[in-house]
């Protein structure tokens, strides 16, 4: 755990929970946010392959995810921890454009 706390640069336990806390809200609720958002879109289980529809469940959670750890982390007091967070994610997933957009829009 203590390696965990220097490698995110967390100084307490009670930091540490909190953002547990958040990561658990957020993942519960990206999960159910994603169903609407693809029935909105006329795909539901019933209407389409499997194969095919869990591809696209899974796309539309990561970007849901993403704006929702942001939020959560905010309302939590964790900004800072998880807009790093978010950036470091996007860069791993080679969209690190999309980091370097919002940081030069601020700069702006």
């Amino acid at each position: 755990m203590s390696n965990l706390k220097q490698r995110w640069g967390i100084k307490s336990n009670w930091q540490m929970t909190v953002i547990f806390v958040v990561f658990a809200i957020t993942g519960t609720t990206a999960s159910y946010l994603s169903k609407p958002i693809l029935s909105s879109m006329g795909i539901t289980r019933d209407t389409l392959n499997p194969f095919l529809y869990w591809p696209l469940y899974i796309l539309i959670i990561l970007p849901v995810y993403k704006v929702l750890l942001v939020t959560i982390g905010t309302i939590f007091g964790q900004h800072t921890f998880f807009k790093n967070f978010v950036f470091k994610m996007l860069r791993g997933m080679k969209l690190g454009f999309i980091s370097d957009w919002f940081e030069n829009k601020k700069g702006a």
